[in-house]
């Protein structure tokens, strides 16, 4: 399964080079920097399960080739957000995926460019890709519901706004659902899609979806505790120092990772009809659970 995943991991960033403008070309600190925010690591979870989506669906007719667009588009969009939440202006940040972030490495003005080239990047992707008219217009619906004020932006905006105070749990699992949950759902919705999925089938990968994107905020939040700059790549304690409302500080420590076992189940009870075909997605939601960066 880790080979599979491997391929795949490699097939996104084949797909994310090819996508992407040439640094040759005019305008070049643009291109360099959009190609520092996408290409300098990090760990592909959601192109990845959009291949994972489409295999649960498609299996032994998988066709890899036809998932290519839309697993770049959603780390596009993914990248985006990374280079705007790391400005001074929002969670100021130097460090990101273990190198300095856009906005240090670069400057203000090109990193708030670079996000925005690389959204719009996304979606001219998905206007470009081989696919039937109807899949490509869903697929562009998709994307943009997930990052617009209904998803991840709206998100963000809550984030800013409960900064400094303490929220109840519903309200900060509706934060996450939006800021972190919706991108994680996306990805998986376009994978059914572009396999050609059942509503049925959808309705099911959407339960492990939201479920997948809760666990990987809940983890993030224990990593944030727990873990150090050198292992996350990314400055740690940044949730306390900025006193924003965490699933640790709402929940307790403890109680944060019996969260995530709870959240595991779920995602197999919702994976179950998928039999085999759903193990690379059973393999992300552990890796996501598990993960120590």
């Amino acid at each position: 399964m880790q080979t599979q995943l491997e391929g795949w991991r490699v097939r996104a960033d084949q797909a994310l080079t090819a996508a992407l403008p040439d640094t040759a070309l005019a305008p070049q600190n643009l291109h360099k920097a959009m190609h520092h925010a996408v290409l300098l690591g990090g760990k592909r979870m959601r192109p990845l399960l959009v291949y994972a989506a489409a295999y649960a669906i498609a299996s032994d007719e998988f066709d890899i080739e036809s998932c290519d667009a839309a697993a770049a588009a959603v780390e596009l969009v993914h990248a985006y957000s990374l280079v705007h939440d790391d400005l001074p202006c929002m969670d100021d940040d130097a460090l990101r995926r273990g190198q300095p972030t856009v906005h240090v490495a670069f400057d203000e003005a090109t990193a708030v460019l670079t996000g925005d080239a690389l959204q719009t990047l996304a979606f001219e992707t998905l206007a470009k890709a081989a696919w039937p008219a109807t899949t490509t217009v869903e697929t562009l619906r998709i994307l943009a519901t997930a990052s617009g004020a209904n998803g991840m932006c709206g998100g963000q905006a809550l984030d800013m706004e409960a900064t400094g105070q303490r929220i109840g749990l519903d309200a900060l699992k509706r934060l996450h659902a939006l800021k972190t949950g919706a991108l994680i759902h996306a990805a998986v919705e376009l994978g059914a899609v572009v396999a050609g999925a059942t509503s049925e089938q959808r309705e099911a990968l959407s339960r492990y979806s939201t479920a997948l994107g809760l666990a990987f905020q809940i983890q993030d939040d224990i990593l944030d505790v727990e873990g150090d700059a050198s292992t996350l790549g990314k400055t740690a304690g940044k949730d306390a120092a900025q006193d924003k409302s965490t699933f640790v500080s709402v929940l307790g420590l403890q109680a944060s990772k019996d969260q995530l076992q709870l959240l595991l189940a779920e995602m197999e009870k919702a994976l179950a009809p998928f039999g085999t075909n759903a193990l690379p997605l059973r393999a992300l939601a552990d890796l996501a659970v598990r993960r120590t960066h």
